[in-house]
């Protein structure tokens, strides 16, 4: 025993150390005092360049520490590598190219690995063209078609795996407007450079005698341009161009590509590895067939990269090599999967002000915390010595979740603290069906030890199977989802395996640390809800019934207000440009705009790049953000608010995604009837999907309904709430499972017992696990809802009816569903499992 408790110790804190050291640091730290700590050698020399480079700054000739201090390497050679020893960048022969990489990686470095959301911080945003001359043969359904393929290119090459949350959406008719959160032109010039490009891969012949530095102008040949390749010596670090003529019509083109992949090269540099389309390898075989021995140019957006001689008969891969670093190679291969067919040009820049107001968001994170003292609380009055294992389980399960999604580029909005909030309430489940199977195991004349053992072991596959149902549903919305959806379904799959990690590995260990280590006798507190002897299954008809009636009034009540629930996120609207005089508080703002009943309005603040002045931004639903201005300009008449120009903007939701939730939710219900049926029998898949669907929908129509009559939400549907009702699908999936589970088991235990009499014995006796859970969730939920503000409050009230649902359902409709599948026989239960329970009893009357 205690070497289970010494490697499950040692592995938890390895893994908590990892994930510490992820999100650290929590807050980012001045640049300019981070330098100076991770300086290790000349230091009196790197302070000299630091005060130049700062004189820089005060001066106005450079924005920022950063940009000086590239600017300043540049100007007088200076080599930084020398100054930071313990950074090993020595691969990197060309000194400008390492001292911009290690200069990137200390402000990296300096800044919070876990980034803040547009809503909580702001960031940059952009507005990109779609070149005009591209579009000039192209009819207006072609042209909507082509910006609309470049927006769904984008949001693959900033977001591959959907947890960064940028918004990305259509500005007019030929402009696509992107935010990204945490990051700032000054520091970050080139943000946007890797983005815009069209990605246009071409390998052109390169003519076999002439070169250009050889040949007079008169006579360059016809049909050829001339284009440089960068060549850098890697003895001396320098690097010079080579000059060559590469035939202007390609013998093939990036369509051939199937893939692109970053790989270091024997040497220490890196190359982009080109993986061909079946056809595209025929068409590469044909190419390098007739060009063996002859060099071949690969061209990547009019830049030449390389012209490798062709030494043999290549066909399914190929490589790019030039003078790249790491980060490089990365994002150009990134680019090549991801090619746009048009060209885009930067329109404006600017810096993004925090779009949720000061007060909401203060509001909305003392919710959080205050959710999160309430799980703590209840536990702990509750299960005294437990509740703190099964907190302190929780907690180390959240830092999990925070530093995996923090290793992964994350950005945390105020939706996902809110998310967090919950994870730590409904990551005190398994440690609640833990528990209360121990009090089963202690009523039965147990000891301590023994019931501690007997109690882990018989929820063990409870857990596994609760929340291996909920990781298809991830799994399968990671598969076939596409931006806020993948990103929710990367989080619940790292939320799932924190939770089973936690539950079985940390609890167990501290559990039977206090039991077999410190010798303690009791670990429970309070036992409010026993097992319940109840007849649920005599209200199962009314329930049923009444239940699908109010489903059935939701989903009119969405076909009815179909136009009106959908809010900008999924519809698009106006954006409005206002300049002021005089600037008002976005909390005042929002105020007026909230009591006039103008409902999904954002108004937040732009710092125009190149332009010294800031203008107010305010977004709306379409032919609102007119009567949004007026009602500012009334009420604040002192600003001097005034209509500088109005746009449409595109949904940041797109029809795409939104298709692509509808079927990865009904995919991810096929799995799991799939899996339920091959764990259990058919008869609980059934009994699991119906129930789950019913919650789906009963909580939208519930929200809808509620939005309709003007009580407690907006009833408008926006991009956090399709996270919200894909948690909805999680939670009613776990809470089915964990009855199903006991039914299964009741039913091995109990072999002369009646259908009916085993599903209400299953019910009672998780009664007191289910009652318990949903009372932690939602003491989480309750709290965001009460404290919280704007799209938390909605978040909140989906997470309160899809928590109060999900328990309704696992008992009356979920069992009900079994029940009438198998026409109320256990028989026919037995007769239809794959593998038929035998029961001792059998087999000795077979024997005699």
């Amino acid at each position: 025993m205690s070497g289970n408790i010494l490697w499950k110790f040692l592995l938890t804190a390895a893994i908590i150390f990892w994930c510490v050291m992820s999100i650290t640091p929590l807050q980012d730290r001045p640049f300019e005092d981070y330098i100076v700590s991770q300086v290790t050698a000349d230091q009196a020399e790197f302070t000299d360049v630091l005060q130049r480079a700062q004189a820089r700054v005060d001066a106005g000739d450079s924005p920022t520490l950063f940009i000086a201090l590239r600017d300043l390497g540049v100007e007088e050679a200076i080599n930084y590598a020398k100054f930071f020893p313990q950074i090993n960048v020595a691969d990197i022969a060309n000194q400008d190219k390492r001292n911009d990489i290690l200069l990137k990686h200390i402000l990296k470095k300096a800044q919070s690995q876990l980034r803040l959301g547009l809503d909580l911080k702001g960031g940059v945003g952009v507005t990109l063209k779609i070149d005009e001359s591209s579009q000039a043969e192209l009819n207006q359904f072609e042209q909507a078609e082509q910006l609309k393929d470049a927006i769904s290119i984008m949001a693959e090459r900033l977001d591959g795996m959907g947890v960064a949350e940028p918004v990305i959406r259509a500005s007019g008719d030929n402009a696509i407007e992107i935010q990204l959160a945490g990051l700032s032109t000054k520091d970050n010039p080139e943000v946007i450079d890797a983005v815009k490009k069209p990605a246009r891969l071409e390998f052109r012949a390169v003519h076999p005698s002439l070169t250009p530095d050889t040949t007079p102008a008169n006579r360059y040949p016809v049909g050829y341009e001339v284009l440089a390749e960068e060549i850098e010596d890697h003895r001396s670090g320098e690097t010079y161009e080579r000059r060559q003529f590469v035939k202007l019509i390609p013998e093939a083109t990036g369509e051939i590509v199937d893939d692109a992949f970053a790989s270091q090269t024997q040497a220490g540099g890196f190359q982009i590895n080109l993986v061909m389309t079946s056809e595209g390898a025929d068409i590469f075989r044909s190419v390098t067939e007739r060009m063996v021995g002859q060099p071949l140019a690969i061209v990547l957006d009019g830049k030449l990269y390389s012209a490798p001689t062709i030494q043999g008969v290549l066909s399914k891969n190929a490589q790019i090599t030039g003078n790249f670093s790491q980060r490089e190679a990365i994002e150009l291969a990134n680019v090549l999967n991801n090619p746009l067919a048009v060209e885009l040009r930067v329109d404006e820049m600017y810096e993004v002000g925090p779009t949720m107001a000061a007060g909401a968001r203060d509001s909305s994170i003392s919710a959080a915390q205050w959710g999160a003292i309430a799980v703590v609380g209840f536990m702990v009055v509750y299960y005294f010595l437990g509740g703190l294992v099964a907190v302190v389980s929780a907690l180390i399960n959240v830092v999990i979740v925070l530093g995996v999604l923090a290793s992964l580029g994350a950005t945390l909005t105020l939706p996902g603290v809110a998310a967090l909030v919950l994870t730590l309430g409904m990551g005190v489940d398994a440690n609640i069906l833990i528990f209360e199977r121990l009090r089963e195991e202690l009523r039965a004349g147990k000891s301590i030890k023994n019931a501690t053992a007997g109690a882990f072991e018989k929820v063990t596959s409870t857990i596994v199977d609760a929340n291996v149902t909920t990781l298809i549903t991830a799994s399968i919305l990671i598969w076939l989802g596409t931006g806020p959806v993948k990103g929710f379904g990367v989080t619940l799959a790292i939320g799932i395996c924190a939770s089973i990690f936690c539950a079985l590995v940390v609890t167990r260990f501290m559990v039977d640390f206090l039991v077999h280590r410190v010798g303690v006798s009791s670990i429970l507190g309070l036992e409010m809800f026993g097992e319940k002897k109840f007849d649920f299954f005599q209200f199962r008809k009314p329930a049923f019934i009444g239940s699908w009636v109010i489903v059935l009034i939701g989903v009119i009540s969405v076909v009815i207000h179909h136009d009106n629930i959908l809010g900008k996120d999924f519809t698009g609207g106006d954006e409005m440009t206002v300049n002021y005089s005089q600037q008002i508080g976005t909390d005042q703002l929002m105020e007026v705009i909230e009591a006039q009943d103008l409902i999904d309005v954002t108004a937040h603040y732009q710092s125009l790049i190149g332009e010294d002045r800031e203008v107010l931004k305010i977004q709306t639903p379409f032919d609102q953000a007119r009567v949004t201005l007026e009602a500012l300009q009334r009420a604040f008449p002192e600003a001097g608010f005034e209509e500088a120009g109005i746009n449409q903007i595109g949904a940041s939701v797109s029809k795409n995604i939104q298709w692509n939730a509808l079927i990865s939710v009904l995919t991810a219900l096929a799995g799991i009837l799939l899996y339920v049926a091959l764990r259990f029998e058919v008869g609980y898949g059934v009994g699991a999907v119906v129930a789950t669907i019913h919650d789906v929908l009963m909580t939208i129509g519930i929200f809808v309904i509620c939005g309709e009559l003007g009580l407690f939400v907006s009833g408008q549907f926006t991009a956090p709430m399709l996270a919200a009702i894909l948690m909805i699908v999680g939670y009613s999936i776990n809470d089915t499972i964990v009855a199903f589970d006991r039914i299964r088991e009741e039913l091995e235990l109990n072999p002369g017992m009646d259908l009916r009499s085993i599903i209400n014995l299953s019910i009672s006796r998780v009664f007191s696990r289910t009652l318990l859970t949903s009372i932690t969730t939602l003491l989480a939920a309750v709290s965001l809802y009460v404290f919280g503000a704007g799209v938390i409050n909605d978040l909140a009230f989906v997470f309160i009816v899809g928590i109060i649902t999900g328990t309704f359902s696992s008992i009356f409709i979920a069992s009900p569903v079994f029940y009438w599948w198998h026409k109320g026989s256990r028989r026919h239960v037995e007769e239809r499992q794959l593998t038929p329970k035998r029961y001792e009893w059998e087999s000795q009357k077979e024997e005699a």
